[in-house]
């Protein structure tokens, strides 16, 4: 699932006609790549950027990182993390060997308490307020470069245009559209798009305790997949077993429209923003919208 990648090139949309790096190249650590592809359109090649969770398989949650991920980590001059309790192990490992590190994380930028939903970088709220930060925060340890951040920030927003334009789309079709999810991971998306949650809550409560779901709780879920009271099935690929695929395998006979999403950057998805507008696509098709 997992392996450090390094990056000090530019990434994306925000790479068009980017200036050269005017100082020495900022080592910074990433815990996750949802973040980590962000870091490197907004650090370019004034960032050496190293990701630790790179591959979309698997469950994030569940890392156990590594002696390069724990090397990674002690050399960085800046650390990204997601928080919220998403990644404790990189908060360790930050603590452990680099306690002097510039660290910026997702919850603590945007205020989010311990318990609530960690999958922070699907609220496009919370990916504006993070980028401002990571890029305030590059200006920090790199002061030499901060024009050169801030031509890389406004790239940025533009390769981000296209994400809030399927956003409002979905948004602007989604009176009385509902949906139920196998896992919170696009819990935050969906209510940027306006879309009504039906997921059952003890179903759901399980789920985000890492329990099993209790048969009526299950027995529910089916009851509005059957009835179509859902109008699509948010299914998160990397959280697969017997309950969620039951529930796919439902929603599929029941003709309810069944919307993929992952939640780490796919290894074949050039960008976050390519990502999550192929996953927006993919939702506004599935509503009938597009």
């Amino acid at each position: 699932m997992a392996g450090c990648s390094s990056s000090s090139t530019d990434s994306g949309a925000a790479a068009s006609g980017a200036p050269s790096c005017p100082t020495a190249a900022t080592p910074v650590t990433v815990s996750v790549n949802q973040w980590g592809n962000i870091v490197e359109q907004l650090a370019g090649q004034c960032g050496s950027v190293s990701t630790v969770v790179t591959a979309s398989s698997g469950d994030p949650h569940d890392y156990e990182p590594t002696t390069g991920a724990i090397a990674a980590f002690s050399k960085a001059k800046m650390v990204v993390i997601n928080g919220a309790g998403y990644d404790e192990w990189a908060t360790k490992a930050v603590q452990a060997n680099n306690s002097s590190a510039d660290v910026v994380s997702a919850a603590t930028v945007n205020n989010v308490q311990p318990g609530a939903n960690p999958h922070l970088w699907y609220n496009p709220t919370y990916v504006t307020n993070m980028a401002n930060a990571i890029t305030a925060q590059l200006k920090v340890v790199a002061p030499d470069a901060s024009s050169y951040f801030d031509e890389r920030q406004s790239a940025f927003q533009a390769a981000m245009k296209p994400y809030f334009a399927e956003i409002d789309k979905i948004k602007g079709g989604a009176a009385g559209k509902t949906y139920g999810a196998t896992e919170s991971v696009f819990d935050y998306m969906a209510q940027a798009c306006g879309l009504v949650n039906l997921t059952p809550a003890g179903y759901q409560n399980s789920i985000t305790n890492e329990s099993e779901p209790a048969p009526g709780d299950i027995a529910a879920f089916n009851a509005d997949l059957t009835s179509k009271k859902m109008s699509v099935l948010i299914y998160n690929t990397q959280t697969e077993g017997s309950v969620p695929n039951q529930l796919v395998n439902k929603a599929n006979s029941s003709g309810v429209p069944v919307v993929n999403v992952t939640e780490t950057l796919p290894a074949d998805v050039g960008t976050f923003e390519q990502w999550q507008i192929s996953q927006l696509q993919s939702l506004s098709k599935a509503l009938g919208l597009s």
